[in-house]
This record gives C-alpha cells, sequence and structure tokens, in this order.
C-alpha cells in the first residue's frame, strides 16, 4: 500500500471513529441531502456531526464520484507530484522535490493530497506545499510562538495555515526553511 493510500486510509478510518458512523453511512448522508453545492454538503457534516473541514471535505469527494470509493487517487506520491507538477508548472518540481527530501529527515508524518497542494501531517497538519502559480511554490506552514519576517508572511485567522513562505527556485531551500518546517513538524505531535 503506498503513503497515499495509508494516509486516506488512516483518515477514513478516524472519520468513522470520532463520527460514530460507519463511511457508507456518512456517504449516505451526503448523497441523501437536497443540498448539491460541494461546500454545502461540508457545511452540513461540519455542522450536524461536528467534523473538521477536511474530514468533512474528503467525505463529500468520495461520495460525489460517480465510482464512489472504487475510484481511488493516484497511488504513488510520484504521481500524486507528477499530477501536480505538469504543463508550465513541470519546472517547479525540483522545489517541491527538495522541500519533500528536507521533511522525510524529520521523521514519519502522513501524507494527504489534495487537488492544488499536498497536505503534510502528524497528529495534525503542519505543512502544505503546492504550486501557487506557474513560476512559484507557496510553503503553508503552521506553527505558534514564531515571528513573521519579510520571507515568512503571517496568514490572516482562519486559514488553512499560519505562515506561507513563497519560493521561486530549489535554492530557497535553505536551513531557515528547514528550521521553519522543523518547528512546524514538532508542534503538530
Amino acid at each position: 500500500m503506498s503513503v497515499i493510500d495509508q494516509a486516506l486510509a488512516t483518515q477514513l478510518a478516524n472519520i468513522e471513529k470520532r463520527t460514530g458512523k460507519s463511511l457508507a453511512e456518512l456517504m449516505a448522508i451526503v448523497n441523501n441531502s437536497e443540498l448539491s453545492k460541494h461546500m454545502e454538503l461540508v457545511k452540513l457534516l461540519k455542522t450536524s456531526l461536528g467534523m473538521g473541514h477536511g474530514d468533512a471535505n474528503t467525505v463529500v469527494h468520495l461520495a460525489k464520484r460517480p465510482e464512489g470509493l472504487a475510484a481511488q487517487p493516484p497511488t504513488s506520491s510520484k504521481e500524486v507530484l507528477d499530477d501536480l507538477y505538469s504543463g508550465p508548472k513541470a519546472a517547479l518540481r525540483p522545489i517541491h522535490d527538495k522541500l519533500l527530501q528536507a521533511m522525510q529527515q524529520l521523521g514519519d508524518f502522513e501524507t494527504a493530497p489534495k487537488k492544488a497542494y499536498v497536505s503534510y501531517r502528524r497528529s495534525r497538519q503542519f505543512a502544505m506545499v503546492g504550486p501557487a502559480t506557474n513560476s512559484r511554490v507557496d510553503v503553508g506552514l503552521n506553527m505558534k510562538n514564531v515571528e513573521p519576517t519579510d520571507r515568512l508572511v503571517a496568514q490572516p485567522a482562519g486559514r488553512m495555515c499560519n505562515f506561507t513562505v513563497k519560493l521561486t527556485d530549489a535554492n530557497e531551500v535553505d536551513a531557515e526553511l528547514i528550521g521553519w518546517i522543523k518547528t512546524a513538524y514538532q508542534a503538530a505531535q
């Protein structure tokens, strides 16, 4: 089983534990609802079952696939990154690869691919990495008690990450950035 499949399986098992409902029951709630818009359905699960945004989003995505669970995401990290960094964004792939190589030195974590980025998490998300434009990769970091800088930009409350670092070259994956990633990684225990 790939890291991606393991991450999804772990997330689904945790969703079932937290809600006390099977995935089939959760998907039935979504599919039997009179709501049709994705975010309306996410909100329904969040308000009626107290689910977190990421969990509710995953359930809605799975429920709305024509094949349900049969349509699996790409089966390897390489495939996920190949999809993210295709076409005009292909030149940005070395940035993500260098970031991933540095993160792997920190220890174990889960990889959760999304449509436009990859979420990296331990017990909670510590980083998000993905191409923001055809010429830039954004690294979102979750950490507290860290002062923003010109490079480490604080994000408004309510965002998926507390800070963002914008990268246009793999050489920008340096000791300073790796230090921030390490801080976020350690805080996500």
